[in-house]
């Protein structure tokens, strides 16, 4: 009998268990019967979307099922696309530009696109690509990824894109702080890479923007340098556009423009990520792309090999001439993606082809294209500056295209470029491949300065106090600018670069003051006279040179209007507001999306590429998100 009792509380527990599996298992099969039922009615559709007058792809038009805004697709660099939708669907296609086409499922499994242009003004008609729409949440600097994916599949992808912190640079004292020093930076990766995460419906990471990259992707309208020297110094000051109380004053460099037919012979060394994290159509296979247009402009004096590397590094191609491009075209078509990344060997057979083809005092440079995602080998960021630095000091530099999203590894990328002398750029669209490997071939290939680094001296009569917007991954010692060992930014061919000041200007009631106990700042005669804002130098060294080149320059004090400035100044002003904006600055003042547009729109100029026109309606689509 005690025996008996003693089992009851254990039977009530198991019949208490049983009904509760049973439950589950009821809400399981009805959770599965919804998905079956689902999947029974879907299928998935296929396509391509094409002009319809040029017959052209249309690479990252936007296929949206319309019942479901968040379920939707882009088509790849080859304009295809596939998406899973009901026969009821109505499938939405629309890209900027573009007249937007909407499409009955019904029975189709293949449905072929054919975009009208819109009959818009030339300059306002611009390629945006809307990606698919994923949902990000920050998470310790990196984030994560929630994936908004067809009814019937669950669960979470995570994120792993990463990026050095930015902390934003705030006012410093005049008094106490006259001297502002920094290297120049002339990447724009963070442009398209921003751009990127627009197009797809979502706010970029914070890190991910760096404002003067931003504003840096654009040319400016400056001066051509004069004799002999390799760039031309331009200033402006101006009433600040998000807050009128203080100045904005805005530096450009422009670099001189050598003709292709005097840049000298290039050795170049493709170095290629083929791991199976790069088998994705905005990968590879764009690189593929990007390369091809790259070896149109080469030369028959240039030459180039192809390095890659996966589970192994490999020497695809030897050093070949250009004479021989379709040679050099095949080795790249038969490149597959798989296997982990030898990132550490890859680098150092690339640097050995690099040192046994180098060409005394020509163009000695490697090209590395990844999605950045070094996970075996060398994988350190001290362990890669020690390698890079070393063959910098003997001639030979490294430019980086990134390529990719999900495991995007932007900090290493950016540290590969900055010290081995060469740029960062993303591709994201064929559009950006033709811009950095084209339109742009000699500044992103020829180096005509480095070690290029400014120091502003701002007059403590005039300024109070002063912050420089942007650059905050390229600040230097006051003590690096005269320091020639010290490793600083270079100047490509026709390359222009823009820094831009806020400044607090000085009152007559200011009660700053130096209160240090053993040192006093007394204002020299010039400072009191009132008609210098700062004096700027800049240090550069020629390529082949060890010594540094100074030059000088003063600003005089004007306030001027902000509608009398030239479009240099507000186009500038209205990226740099953007970016504030995306990373919700705490000085972006009174700015707004529809300023920004206002201002952005009165100051494109030419535009004859359209990259302006671009921005504009960027910013809109930020406005909308």
């Amino acid at each position: 009998m005690d025996f008996y009792l003693g089992l009851h509380p254990i039977r009530k527990q198991i019949s208490i268990l049983k009904f509760k599996i049973m439950k589950k298992n009821v809400f399981l099969i009805l959770i599965s019967l919804f998905a079956l039922n689902f999947n029974l009615r879907a299928q998935i559709i296929t396509g391509t979307v094409i002009d319809k007058e040029t017959k052209e792809a249309l690479p990252g038009a936007a296929v949206i099922r319309k019942s479901i805004k968040n379920i939707g697709t882009s088509t790849d660099i080859d304009g295809k696309y596939s998406i899973r939708a009901n026969e009821n669907d109505i499938l939405v296609f629309s890209c900027i530009g573009y007249k937007t086409i909407e499409v009955k499922v019904l029975e189709k499994k293949v449905i072929n696109i054919e975009m009208e242009q819109e009959q818009l003004e030339l300059d306002e008609i611009v390629v945006v690509a809307y990606g698919s729409q994923n949902s990000f949440r920050h998470k310790s600097r990196g984030f994560e990824q929630q994936v908004l994916s067809f009814p019937g599949f669950s669960g979470q992808k995570y994120n792993t894109e990463d990026y050095a912190i930015v902390n934003e640079n705030g006012y410093k004292e005049t008094i106490k702080a006259p001297l502002s020093t920094f290297s120049i930076d002339v990447d724009a990766a963070s442009y398209s890479n921003v751009r990127r995460f627009l197009k797809e419906g979502q706010k970029p990471p914070v890190d991910a923007v760096r404002i003067e990259e931003m504003i840096n992707y654009f040319n400016y309208d400056y001066p051509e340098p004069r004799e002999e020297k390799p760039f031309e110094i331009y200033q402006e000051t101006a009433s600040c556009p998000w807050n009128s109380e203080n100045v904005l004053l805005h530096i450009g460099l422009q670099a001189k423009k050598v003709k292709m037919d005097n840049l000298p012979a290039s050795n170049i060394v493709f170095l290629i990520d083929v791991s199976g994290s790069m088998d994705e159509p905005n990968k590879l296979p764009l690189l593929k792309k990007s390369f091809k247009m790259l070896i149109q402009q080469l030369r028959k004096k240039d030459k180039v090999a192809i390095v890659v590397y996966a589970g192994n590094s490999g020497l695809v191609l030897p050093s070949t001439s250009c004479d021989e491009k379709q040679k050099i075209v095949a080795a790249l078509e038969k490149l597959n993606a798989g296997g982990s990344t030898a990132g550490a060997a890859g680098l150092e057979l690339a640097y050995k082809v690099a040192r046994e083809n180098f060409i005394p005092k020509g163009n000695n440079r490697i090209i590395l294209a990844t999605d950045g995602d070094f996970n075996v080998g060398i994988s350190s960021n001290s362990e890669m500056e020690r390698l890079i630095e070393k063959e910098r000091k003997n001639g030979i530099f490294i430019s980086v295209l990134g390529f990719g999203m999900g495991n995007y590894k932007d900090s290493k990328m950016e540290i590969i470029a900055d010290k081995g002398n060469g740029n960062y750029s993303y591709i994201d669209n064929l559009l950006e491949a033709k811009k950095v490997l084209v339109n742009e071939f000699g500044g992103t290939l020829f180096t005509i300065a480095k070690d290029v680094k400014i120091q502003v001296e701002f007059n403590p009569q005039i300024v109070e106090s002063y912050r420089l917007i942007g650059y905050e991954n390229r600040m230097l010692n006051n003590e690096d600018f005269e320091n020639d060992k010290k490793d600083a930014g270079e100047l490509g061919s026709g390359h222009t670069v823009t820094a831009l000041y806020e400044i607090k200007l000085t009152s007559k009631n200011s009660s700053k003051q130096n209160k240090l106990r053993y040192q006093s700042a007394q204002t020299t005669p010039i400072a009191k006279k009132g008609n210098e804002i700062a004096t700027i130098k800049f240090r550069y060294k020629k390529p082949e040179a060890d010594k540094s080149i100074l030059i000088e320059k003063t600003i005089p004090y004007k306030k001027n209007s902000l509608d009398k400035m030239s479009d240099n100044f507000k186009f500038s002003a209205a990226v740099a507001s953007f970016g504030m904006l995306l990373r919700n600055s705490e000085y972006k003042g009174k700015t707004s999306f529809d300023s920004i547009i206002n201002m952005a729109a009165k100051s494109k100029g030419d535009d004859n590429e359209g990259y302006r026109s671009e921005f504009i309606q960027l910013v809109k689509l930020a406005k909308h998100l």
